[in-house]
């Protein structure tokens, strides 16, 4: 499997060439040898309790599978199809961007694993998570 320098920029245009990730208003911030880091722009439509005003899991469950997926595009260049992916709450993410933070933990040539991490704007962990992801060569 070739593995090559992705650049803050492809990444960035890799991520938001979809429509759900422009939504999701990923930026990329770093991308190094230990991983990549996003910012995720907070909406108002992430709301799923109006009185508490919390942040709906599934979005953070999309956000930490779009990190994940592209620690690994950073290093293929280009994004893979998600095989599965296990999400861990550790709090309520209450309106403010998001951080997340993904690393490649096995880089494979049929499956590969990556995980990722969201921080809040204080910096606390409020959720974490470990997908596989399919990086056979494309057919």
């Amino acid at each position: 499997m070739s593995e090559e320098n992705v650049t803050i920029e492809k990444l960035q245009h890799l991520i938001t060439r979809g429509p759900f990730n422009q939504w999701l208003g990923f930026t990329v911030l770093k991308i190094d040898d230990a991983g990549i880091e996003i910012n995720a722009a907070w909406r108002e439509d992430w709301v799923v309790n109006p009185e508490r005003r919390y942040t709906h899991g599934g979005i953070l469950a999309a956000i930490i599978d779009v990190a994940a997926d592209y620690a690994i595009a950073a290093r293929l260049g280009r994004p893979v199809p998600t095989i599965d992916i296990r999400v861990d709450y550790h709090k309520a993410a209450m309106p403010g961007d998001l951080t997340a933070k993904a690393r490649v933990v096995r880089m494979g040539s049929q499956y590969s694993t990556a995980e990722a991490s969201i921080y809040d704007a204080e910096g606390a962990l409020v959720a974490s998570g470990r997908g596989t992801y399919s990086t056979a060569p494309p057919k």
